[in-house]
């Protein structure tokens, strides 16, 4: 039976979905104002793993995952680079979907952007205000925490304990009531971008955002909401909270990841350790990242280091060199091995157990390396089968035999352009090197930097 952690109860629940068979997620994507770092890896694979098991598990998906495309952040920006709102939200998104492509990240079904449901927010935010669930003052919209009895709890505390901290996680705003009071909506202010509403011109708060998709495009009491366990609070809790006062049901499962340490230390911008994902990407093979996010529970924090990179490498390697030895072997067809298959699901069930599921694909890999060994074919076929399958459900491709273009002559051309992609970099030459690099990436080659060594593989 499949079973998640809810984060509102804290409970380990069987999985019931609103109708039987199908299964609706959403869970937040971006504020495109910058680069994407590797917390955004992080979460984006871990939903991206659980989409591709509910997927294999026989449920029909319905996966919502948004792009925050007004923001103060993007004001910001705009401002610093002379530009608009759209060029900066337009490039960092592109920038992200390109990264998420590289890290073989299913896109979701929809990806709804802020400024194309402004309509519905206002339409919620009507509701709270008619409910007199929020008030409004001369710089805004604003949601009154005292009149939802609930508030707090997907945190697991009480409103007067979250008041003693407001000022450290909330918007202080002097017009508010209360300092937990969070903007509905925000009064225009010269230069920035504008709508219209029943409260004046203005735009949108960023909680209000993700309950007005979420909710016109899944429907109320869809199954799954999450995001990274930063946007536990305060986002996620206002967005409960916003929900909840329009006495609408929200989400019926909350699922929440882990953070991302860098060399020991939490990321953040504040330690200087805040790691682009591109430049991780263009040093490491994408597959890596995604074996160590497998290899760590998607709720544990995960630790990033060269230590923990080289280490999910090595695992890759003999992966790969497993898929190759198969492949060249010429085994017979056959299904998958049922046993090996149950045991990966049982850990899969278990609230996404994937180093569990890791650990029944390396056995099934070891076995079908004797079996091979023994000339036993018929248990080698099988496992591999297996093997390949189940990799497949995790979103990793293996080994490089196999390729049309894989002939000898090929490879040695393709080592030459990797050496001549080394010297123009040993050179500085990086607009060469460069070149080089999309130009095997367009040949359905990925390039992994280890040091001064570079390898290669069929992509």
């Amino acid at each position: 039976m499949l079973r998640f952690t809810d984060s509102l109860t804290g409970d380990k629940l069987d999985f019931s979905p609103r109708y039987e068979g199908k299964a609706s997620i959403y869970w937040c994507g971006p504020t495109v104002y910058d680069v994407p770092h590797l917390g955004h890896a992080r979460s984006m694979l871990a939903f991206d793993i659980l989409v591709r098991h509910l997927n294999w598990s026989g449920y029909e998906v319905n996966a919502v995952s948004n792009i925050t495309d007004i923001d103060d952040q993007i004001i910001n920006r705009a401002n610093e680079e002379g530009v608009t709102e759209p060029e900066v939200a337009g490039r960092y998104e592109a920038t992200f979907i390109e990264l998420m492509d590289r890290l073989n990240v299913t896109h979701p079904d929809l990806r709804p952007r802020a400024t194309e449901y402004v309509e519905h927010m206002v339409d919620v935010i009507g509701q709270l205000v008619e409910r007199e669930m929020a008030y409004t003052t001369d710089s805004g919209v604003y949601f009154d925490v005292d009149r939802l009895e609930a508030y707090g709890a997907l945190v697991g505390r009480s409103v007067s304990d979250l008041r003693e901290g407001a000022g450290t996680r909330v918007e202080v705003d002097e017009g508010k009531v209360d300092p937990l009071d969070f903007a509905l909506w925000k009064s225009a202010k010269p230069g920035e971008p504008t709508w219209e509403s029943p409260w004046g011109p203005g735009r949108p708060g960023w909680h209000i955002e993700c309950v007005a998709m979420s909710l016109h495009l899944l429907g109320d009491g869809f199954d799954i909401h999450g995001g990274g366990d930063d946007l536990v609070f305060p986002h996620h809790e206002n967005e409960r909270a916003e929900a909840l006062g329009c006495d609408r049901q929200f989400a019926r499962c909350w699922i929440h990841n882990g953070m991302v340490q860098v060399d020991g230390e939490k990321m953040s911008k504040s330690l200087g350790n805040f790691t682009t994902l591109a430049d991780l990407l263009d040093t490491w093979d994408p597959r890596a990242l995604r074996l160590l996010v497998l290899q760590t529970h998607y709720r544990r924090t995960m630790e990033i280091a060269s230590t923990t990179l080289d280490q999910s490498t090595a695992a890759l390697a003999r992966l790969d060199k497993f898929a190759d030895r198969m492949a060249s072997a010429d085994l017979p067809e056959a299904e998958p091995d049922s046993e090996v298959v149950n045991r990966f699901q049982e850990a899969m069930d278990d609230d996404l157990g994937s180093p569990q599921a890791l650990a029944v694909v390396f056995d099934a890999v070891r076995d079908a390396n004797r079996a091979l060994d023994a000339e036993d074919e018929s248990s080698a076929a099988s496992l591999t089968a297996s093997v390949l399958q189940l990799t497949g459900v995790l979103g990793l491709q293996l080994g490089r035999i196999g390729t049309p273009t894989n002939t000898a002559d090929n490879q040695d051309e393709i080592d030459a352009l990797v050496d001549q992609r080394l010297a123009a970099k040993a050179r500085k030459d990086f607009a060469e090197a460069d070149r080089i690099r999309a130009e095997l990436s367009a040949r359905g080659i990925a390039l992994e930097d280890t040091g001064s060594a570079t390898t290669w593989r069929w992509g």
